[in-house]
């Protein structure tokens, strides 16, 4: 629609004009259930906002944004517009604006299947209805007219008209009990909330199970606070909801953050929803945060994603601070926020809960995310360049989160970590309830530092790129080191070499373990530094940069470091140096360094004496991806049986009823091919095998069926069955995946068609539906879908909302051809449409960058000819 993709220099004219003083939205939402309009169309709820605001030129025009499929009526400064003249689809025109103003606009906005706006979901299990909102970075004008942009903060008063029976939940507390709403159902008003962005405004609403709690607190000075507490998740979930642990972890976020932070939680109640078909893990909206609902664990699950749910929780509680009480003036800073609570998720999952190695789950895995990103041709600084709209929405990546909270961990070493605590506490009471840019914190750094920011932000946040770390030891005759150095690299594409605080840490064998022995901590830059401090050391068997990971970079090793982790890795007495390793492992085996065979060599030998259950994840998502992709096509079969074999091995031999058994028996499902394994999985499914201490629960079942009907060993009929055992809304999403994944023609062209060419299925269900399409072995079956998926980009962009069309784009992409004609078509096509909208570019490009990686570590694991 014209002006819907608002740019950074509209947003900027029109904050240069605009001061928003208050928005009264009211929402009626009792059309959510019942038939729909027999007029067909969208089902639409109304929609009454009124906003005051300020203009600094009287007579001046601008605009106001709302994506709705009808307007009622709109009155500016008590003149009647019509909406037919002024209204275009996506922005309201506002011409003859006064020094003070008041707009009203009555729409009809409508409910959403795609995670944006107004989503609403009919649960299969008992057909109630559940709504909840999502809006970042800019769909609150799905809901009510606003002006969408992060700069243009004001206060929030939200009435809403629901269904009887229903909990109705906003960023504000309730200003009082619901009462009847003429022609039915219950109206209910909120507290006036404090002054924030339009992109973190919530509303829940359903028959929700709600439970409560509430935290108190008193501080130095004698005041105390009390904020009641709310946990939430649909009624067919109630019975797994664990809303004990989820108000511990809370507590313990707000005590860890207030005592860091000097800043008392600004926004009332704490309300946390789990709520259905989300598109991402959380959003931090102040007072209403929302939550997947899969962090509500319908069967047993490790430790690792109790930690996964811990860290997430923690982050969105940063951003109480970092982000919501002081936010971006554009998305451009976005890493203001979403850095500094990826970093803040782990570090006070380190400092105030029972996931005290939570450092060894983000070396391992969120940094492997920024790692990838850092070396795709759309790499970006920290501090991204932001056009507009869809640039925004693509800039919530591993740059941003992941590459960011890196980079402040190494802030935190470079300025100190109280200096770094300080900044932030001045950051907050000056800035509070304002917009910030990246100069704003580094002059309260600089202050609370005396360090020179402005070069630490020249090489770190505005440059992209990753650096490579290797070691370079020379020794005397008697094994003595006589130098050590490190040597940094950088990509011709991306050049710049950063100073790194690091450690250096030297290990040697001993009673069957490596050990360190000795550590070196400096700052390393330009090409070649010398670790003087370790000189003289007797000789070890392996050296590790970048130990205790307090820099972003790529760990490399000297030869004589890489034999000693092939023959003793699992050695490693250390689990964050051990995970260090895996990465650094990895990482060569992404750059064609190391033979993918070799790394699944490694996994076959080590993984099995990997203690860290996240990290033993990360190794067998990497080794299953390794072997997708990476792998020569003529040896696949066989290290996928070799693999399978080696889970098989672990998963006997994993203590009964433990985390490591539960993931040795995903992983083995994971890999299984052969007529033996299957005929395991099915007799797993059936109850007449047996692994001690196994549970098979509904969540394991369909795990086992899914590899059963990818290789034609369950039909429709074993899947449906398994419905009716299981018909919930997860169990409707699995089978859909098994029911894709059956290895026929027909089931591939009819997904594809359901995905691609119509616009029926909800966004849950559309991700189902490709990650059931999408089976590695299954190439030849989804190789005639290739040139369609090129022929299909430019016309499922234009039709579809942006989050659907991100979710088709990637998940579609052709890498599983794996072959030089595919990457050939992908650059023509490229090179052909230049034209094309940029954001559809970058995800092209950066599918055809994974591929053209994927190509390159086929050819290093081609074995060489006798």
């Amino acid at each position: 629609m014209p002006g819907e993709n608002l740019t950074q220099e509209e947003a900027r004219s029109r904050a240069d004009l605009l001061t928003v003083d208050a928005y009264d939205i009211a929402l009626d939402l009792r059309s959510a259930i019942g038939p729909r309009d027999p007029a067909g169309g969208p089902r639409t709820f109304r929609s009454t906002t009124t906003i005051r605001f300020r203009c600094a030129e009287e007579g001046a025009s601008s605009f106001a944004d709302l994506l709705a499929p009808s307007i009622t009526a709109v009155t500016l400064n008590g003149r009647d517009l019509d909406p037919a003249t002024v209204y275009d689809g996506s922005r309201l025109a506002l011409t003859g604006l006064a020094a003070d103003n008041v707009l009203t606009v009555d729409a009809q906005c409508a409910y959403s299947k795609t995670g944006q706006g107004l989503h609403r979901f009919v649960d299969p299990e008992d057909s109630e209805v559940y709504l909840y909102t999502h809006v970042e970075p800019a769909d609150a004008r799905r809901i009510f007219t606003s002006f969408e942009q992060p700069d243009l903060k004001a206060p929030f008063t939200v009435a809403v008209t629901a269904p009887d029976g229903w909990t109705v939940l906003s960023n504000g507390d309730r200003a009082s009990e619901p009462t009847a709403a003429d022609g039915g159902g219950t109206h209910t008003r909120f507290v006036t909330t404090q002054p924030i962005s339009t992109y973190i405004t919530a509303v829940v609403a359903g028959p929700y199970h709600y439970e409560r709690d509430h935290y108190s607190r008193t501080f130095k000075d004698g005041t105390t606070l009390d904020i009641p507490l709310g946990a939430l998740c649909r009624k067919g979930l109630a019975k797994h909801f664990d809303a004990a642990d989820i108000f511990t972890v809370t507590k313990q976020g707000l005590d860890f953050f207030h005592d860091r932070f000097d800043f008392p939680y600004p926004f009332g109640k704490y309300d946390q929803a789990f709520v259905p078909e989300y598109n991402i893990g959380a959003m931090e909206n102040p007072g209403c945060v929302t939550f997947r609902e899969e962090y509500v664990f319908r069967g047993k699950v490790t430790q690792a994603s109790y930690e996964a749910r811990t860290n997430t929780l923690l982050h969105e509680m940063a951003h109480m601070w970092f982000g919501d009480l002081v936010t971006m003036q554009w998305w451009d800073d976005l890493w203001l926020k979403e850095s500094f609570a990826d970093f803040m998720g782990a570090y006070a999952l380190v400092g105030a809960t029972r996931f005290t190695d939570g450092w060894i789950t983000f070396a391992n895995r969120r940094k492997s995310w920024a790692y990838r990103a850092d070396q795709l041709s759309s790499t970006h600084p920290v501090t991204a360049t932001i056009r507009d709209l869809e640039d925004a929405k693509l800039n919530f990546d591993g740059i941003t989160y992941a590459k960011g909270a890196s980079v402040l961990k190494q802030l935190v070493a470079y300025v100190g970590e109280e200096s770094f605590l300080e900044g932030a506490r001045r950051y907050f009471k000056r800035h509070a309830y304002g917009n910030t840019t990246l100069a704003d914190l580094l002059s309260v750094l600089h202050e609370t530092s005396g360090r020179d920011m402005a070069a630490w932000s020249a090489a770190w946040l505005q440059t992209a790129g990753v650096n490579a770390l290797t070691p370079q030891a020379t020794y005397d005759a008697a094994g003595t080191i006589t130098e050590l150095a490190v040597l940094q690299e950088a990509s011709d594409s991306h050049p710049t070499l950063r100073p790194h605080r690091v450690a250096v840490g030297l290990y040697r064998r001993a009673d069957g373990e490596l050990k360190r022995y000795a550590r070196a901590e400096l700052d390393v830059a330009g090409p070649r530094t010398v670790v003087a401090e370790l000189a003289g050391a007797e000789r070890p068997d392996l050296i590790l940069v970048n130990d205790d990971d307090l820099t972003y970079c790529k760990i490399r090793f000297d030869e004589g470091s890489l034999a000693t982790l092939r023959g003793h890795l699992g050695e490693l007495a250390d689990p964050m140096a051990r995970a260090l390793c895996w990465s650094a492992l990895w990482n060569l085996t992404r750059d064609g360094l190391m033979p993918a065979r070799d790394f699944l060599a490694l996994v076959e030998a080590f993984s099995g004496m990997e203690t860290d259950i996240g990290v033993l994840h990360m190794v067998q998502s990497w080794a299953g991806y390794a072997l997708a992709h990476y792998a020569a096509p003529g040896t696949r079969e066989q290290a996928g049986q070799t693999l399978a074999q080696g889970a098989l091995r672990e998963l006997r031999l994993a203590e009964p009823g433990s985390g490591h058994q539960l993931t040795w028996a995903r992983f083995f499902a994971g890999v299984a091919s052969t007529e033996p394994d299957l005929q395991l999985l099915s007799g797993l499914l059936a109850g007449n095998a047996k692994v001690d201490g196994l549970e098979v629960d509904q969540e394991l079942r369909w795990t086992f069926l899914t590899t059963l009907a990818a290789y034609g060993a369950a039909d429709a009929a074993q899947i449906n069955a398994e419905l009716a055992r299981d018909n919930t809304a997860s169990g409707k999403r699995h089978q859909v995946r098994c029911l894709t994944a059956r290895p026929s023609a027909e089931v591939k062209a009819e997904a594809w068609t359901s995905i691609v060419d119509r616009d029926e299925l909800s966004n849950a269900l559309v991700e189902a539906t490709i990650a059931g399409l999408n089976q590695p072995h299954q190439r030849e079956l989804l190789a005639p879908f290739a040139p369609t998926y090129l022929q299909a980009l430019e016309r499922v962009w234009q039709e579809r909302s942006i989050e659907i069309a991100l979710t088709i784009v990637n998940g579609l992409f052709p890498i599983l051809q794996g072959d030089q004609a595919t990457l050939d078509s992908v650059e023509e096509w490229l090179t052909k449409h230049a034209d094309a909208a940029p954001a559809l570019r970058r995800l092209v490009a950066e599918g055809r960058d994974d591929l053209a990686r994927a190509l390159h570590a086929q050819s290093c694991d081609v074995v060489p000819a006798a």
